[in-house]
């Protein structure tokens, strides 16, 4: 853990030892992205028993889940989050622009630009891999189905788009134009997009739709843990840095009590259980030495970030993602051809 996180924890310490705390059951909603259901679940069950021994205050937790870029506009229309854990930080920055919820600056508020794990994407094809998937340029043959969900509504399909796209360009003789007209391809070969990530693993691996499923790390493990010997996960040569972030709504926390808890709240997922929670849920942690003990669940791969190869989110999302962008124009060549 950082130096910072642990300054804020022994704040956060003294606070809450000095700070009388209602011994009633406090409300307290998480608005998160699609696949962290089971990461949530084990945090809060962890959680509310360090708050408690803490506090004396038992905590009764809400949470709402979906394609990251919806639960966000979820929050804009005045879902009560005391705090967002979302895929991607451009979808905090839609709550920050669009209401007075949190500040603009809110990813400087936890260490590592407020995200206390990460993630990336990779292939999850059936047993044998039968088509013999290997990396980017294998998706878009002729008789590959992809499984991906909608980059309109999912924060996960928007890593998929983009690694997509950073492969391409990192090939020989690669650029934008020679990139978009692989991802059209990618998007050719796609037989349905959800409207998120777990949507779209229950199509691939419930439904029996689909080739191979271009998914989040956690989510391909938690599918193999499911569905013990019908998958398998094939890493690619390069991928992306997946940073999903977490803020606290500070409006509607203070408004509800919450203020503590949410802070304590976004701490504990940087503490040396949070970190473990994280690596057991197939999160990579940011703590070097729990990520060491879970070395080989976590490939290395060369990973590329939204910064380096795209100029951040802001850009990402004006040029790529809004209507009219580059996604929208891939999607209508595809349906005239």
């Amino acid at each position: 853990m950082s130096i910072s996180a642990k300054l804020k924890l022994g704040v956060l310490a003294a606070v809450i030892s000095a700070t009388s705390f209602s011994a009633l059951a406090k409300d307290f909603l998480n608005v998160s992205y699609d696949p962290t259901r089971e990461l949530y679940e084990d945090v809060n069950k962890q959680f509310s028993k360090y708050w408690e021994s803490r506090t004396g205050q038992k905590i009764n937790f809400k949470q709402s889940h979906g394609g990251s870029g919806k639960q966000a506009r979820s929050v804009i229309d005045g879902l009560d989050a005391d705090v967002v854990t979302l895929a991607l930080a451009a979808d905090i920055d839609a709550i920050a622009e669009n209401t007075n919820l949190l500040p603009k600056n809110w990813q400087k508020k936890f260490p590592q630009n407020s995200t206390p794990y990460t993630s990336t994407i990779v292939f999850l094809v059936r047993k044998g891999n039968p088509k013999g998937i290997k990396d980017w340029g294998d998706l878009v043959k002729p008789d590959i189905g992809i499984i991906t969900p909608n980059p309109k509504t999912s924060g996960g399909a928007r890593w998929n788009y983009l690694a997509a796209w950073a492969w391409a360009k990192h090939q020989a003789g690669g650029n934008d134009i020679k990139a978009q007209e692989f991802v059209r391809q990618i998007y050719k070969n796609t037989k349905v997009l959800d409207s998120g990530a777990r949507g779209a693993t229950t199509t691939f691996a419930e439904r029996g739709i689909g080739d191979v499923l271009l998914a989040w790390e956690n989510e391909a493990y938690l599918a193999i843990r499911e569905q013990p010997g019908q998958f398998e996960i094939i890493t690619p040569s390069l991928s992306i840095l997946a940073e999903p972030p977490v803020a606290i709504v500070e409006k509607n926390a203070e408004k509800k009590g919450n203020k503590y808890l949410a802070q304590g709240y976004l701490n504990f997922l940087y503490s040396p259980l949070g970190q473990e929670i994280s690596a057991r849920n197939f999160y990579r942690p940011r703590n070097a030495a729990v990520l060491k003990k879970y070395s080989s669940t976590f490939k290395p791969l060369k990973l590329v970030t939204i910064d380096q190869e795209f100029g951040g989110w802001t850009k990402v999302q004006k040029k790529h993602f809004e209507n009219g962008g580059v996604f929208d124009q891939i999607v209508k060549v595809n349906n005239t051809k």
